[in-house]
């Protein structure tokens, strides 16, 4: 499994403090969006270079761990 912690950063002063991609300033919103839109990680990588296939994979465990953490409310 990825180590998310490895990759992930949130720094107030990159990106007003939103989930990024470690050196750059790629939001991880970014990355899930592309995901839900139905792009490929390797199409990810393509669109966005300073991404590797371990960002994109990291970026899903962060996801995953933060839906764990937080109690769902019924909609």
């Amino acid at each position: 499994m990825t180590e998310w912690r490895e990759r992930i950063v949130i720094d107030p002063q990159i990106c007003h403090g939103k989930p990024t991609i470690r050196g750059t300033r790629i939001l991880i919103s970014v990355i899930l969006d592309n995901l839900a839109e139905g792009l490929s990680p390797e199409e990810i990588i393509r669109e966005y270079p300073p991404l590797t296939l371990e960002d994109v994979k990291a970026t899903i465990a962060y996801t995953s761990e933060l839906v764990r953490e937080e109690e769902m409310l019924p909609l």
